[in-house]
């Protein structure tokens, strides 16, 4: 039973990280859009439409990397993996799943420190809006690849190579 409401809550998040990635990148097409038709035909635009758009696209980039570590689909260079024999490229796996969990650990935490000055700044991003509020995906984000790196390292660990390192969906 507790299987299952696990399963069902990670599903409920991969949901939420796919449909916040569609909306935003979709929201960033149109809103570039009205800027450059604002820009083009009525000589005019909005101040801070570029702002939130170099906002936008820290989102859609951390969103979308979080979508490739789910779906174990991150860029790599695996020439020399390809050619180890089965027991050396799942010990390679877990060495850079955990080395990848290590460093994004360290950039979540130091992240989480910039938001923290950031706050105590009082620097706004675009409008009214505090720079540490769109900021904030910086931590959080690198914290999730965090542990979706340390679960894929364990799960090689303790299952090998044939193991399901996506948490049982790519959805």
């Amino acid at each position: 039973m507790p299987d299952s409401r696990l399963q069902r809550f990670i599903r409920i998040l991969h949901t939420i990280e796919d449909s916040l990635l569609v909306i935003i990148l979709l929201s960033m097409v149109l809103l570039a859009f009205s800027q450059i038709v604002m820009r083009n035909f009525f000589g005019t635009g909005t101040i801070w439409l570029d702002p939130l758009l170099r906002v936008l696209v820290l989102w859609v980039g951390l969103l979308g990397a979080l979508v490739a570590t789910r779906q174990d689909k991150q860029i790599s260079v695996d020439v020399l993996t390809r050619m180890l024999p089965p027991g050396l490229k799942r010990l390679s796996k877990i060495i850079t799943r955990t080395f990848a969990a290590i460093v994004s650990g360290i950039i979540a935490w130091h992240s989480f420190k910039f938001i923290i000055d950031e706050w105590h700044s009082g620097v706004t991003a675009f409008a009214s809006v505090p720079a540490w509020l769109p900021e904030s995906i910086l931590p959080f984000g690198f914290a999730i690849i965090a542990l979706r790196y340390t679960f894929q390292a364990i799960t090689l660990a303790l299952h090998g190579n044939n193991a399901d390192v996506n948490g049982g969906s790519t959805q």
